[in-house]
C-alpha cells in the first residue's frame, strides 16, 4: 500500500507554540504526518533535547528527516572546510539516530576550481569516510540523502547522485523536484525521473517540494523558494506517485510550509488517495 507523507521544512509557521514540540502538535491537529527538522543555520538540538524530540514524534506518528548545514562544502580547496563539513554530518548523523529520523538532506559542495570527475571523487571520498565513522558510532539506521541541487555551481544533478547512491552503499538520492525543474531549465518529467530512481531500488524516497521564481530578465527560472505555482506543477507529480504506489515524504520548502502540505495533501486526497 502506498504511504505518503507531508509536512513542512522546520517547525510549522501557523503554530502558536514555536518550539519543535509544539509544531508536532499543530502537525497532528492538522492532519500532517512528518517534518524535517532544520539544522541549516545550526545543530540546535543537543542529546537530551533530541530524546525528547523524538519520543513526541514517535508517540504522535510524526516522520523524521533532518537538513544538515548550508555550509557544507565536500570538495572544497581548503582541507580544514572538508573536515569541518564531516564533521557536521556526522553530528547530524548522531542526532538523527537519536530522533530516529530516517535520512539527512545534504548539500554536498561545489564544483569550485575541480572538475566535474575530481569533484565526484572527492565528494565519494568524504561520504565513505563519514559512512565508516558511523558504523564506529554504531549509527546504522541513518541514510545520507544527497540533495539534488538546482545551480550549474553545484554538484548535484540527478544523474550524479543516482551514480553515487548506486557506488556508495547508506547514501540515498534526497530529490528536491523544484531544484531538478530549473536545472533543467523550466522542465520536468516526473516518470523519467522515476524510471532512472528505479536502478536503486528504493523502499522510500525522500524528497522536497516548493514553488521557484521566474526571472522575466533572463527569462530563465531561478532557485528562489516561493508558495506551490505551476512552477513545477504538483498534480501530475501527485499522479504519477499514486499510478506507480511510490512510498514517499514530501516535505515543502515553500515559504509558507505547512499550509503548502496541506495543498498537496488537498490534491492528492481529490485524486483519491487516503490519509
Amino acid at each position: 500500500m502506498t504511504k505518503i507523507y507531508l509536512g513542512p521544512a522546520g517547525n510549522c509557521a501557523t503554530s502558536k507554540d514555536k518550539t519543535t514540540i509544539g509544531s508536532f502538535n499543530h502537525l497532528k491537529e492538522i492532519g500532517l504526518n512528518c517534518q524535517e527538522i532544520e539544522f541549516v543555520r545550526s545543530i540546535y538540538l543537543n542529546e537530551k533535547s533530541a530524546k525528547d524530540v523524538g519520543e513526541a514524534a514517535k508517540k504522535l506518528n510524526i516522520r523524521l528527516s533532518i537538513h544538515a548545514p548550508y555550509f557544507i562544502n565536500l570538495a572544497s580547496e581548503k582541507k580544514q572546510i572538508i573536515e569541518n563539513s564531516k564533521r557536521m554530518i556526522l553530528a547530524c548523523a548522531s542526532i538523527a539516530d537519536i530522533i530516529n529520523a530516517d535520512a539527512i538532506a545534504i548539500h554536498s559542495g561545489y564544483y569550485g576550481k575541480f572538475d566535474k570527475e575530481k569533484t565526484y571523487e572527492m565528494i565519494k571520498e568524504a561520504y565513505l569516510d563519514i559512512l565508516d565513522k558511523m558504523k564506529q558510532k554504531g549509527i546504522k539506521n541513518v541514510k545520507l540523502g544527497l540533495e539534488t541541487m538546482g545551480k550549474e555551481s553545484q554538484f548535484g544533478s540527478l544523474d550524479e547522485i543516482i551514480q553515487m547512491c548506486k557506488e556508495v552503499k547508506g547514501l540515498v538520492p534526497y530529490v528536491d523536484w523544484a531544484h531538478i525543474f530549473v536545472r533543467n531549465n523550466g522542465k520536468i518529467d516526473y516518470g523519467e525521473i522515476f524510471d532512472k530512481l528505479e536502478v536503486l531500488k528504493l523502499d522510500h524516497i525522500n524528497s522536497h517540494f516548493e514553488g521557484v521564481q521566474y526571472n522575466v530578465k533572463t527569462k530563465k527560472f531561478v532557485d528562489v523558494h516561493v508558495p506551490i505555482n505551476s512552477h513545477p506543477p504538483f498534480e501530475p507529480l501527485a499522479k504519477e506517485i499514486l499510478k506507480r504506489k511510490v512510498n514517499i515524504t514530501i516535505i515543502s520548502e515553500s515559504p509558507i510550509l505547512e499550509l503548502d502540505s496541506l495543498k498537496m495533501k488537498k490534491i492528492l486526497e481529490d485524486l483519491g488517495y487516503k490519509f
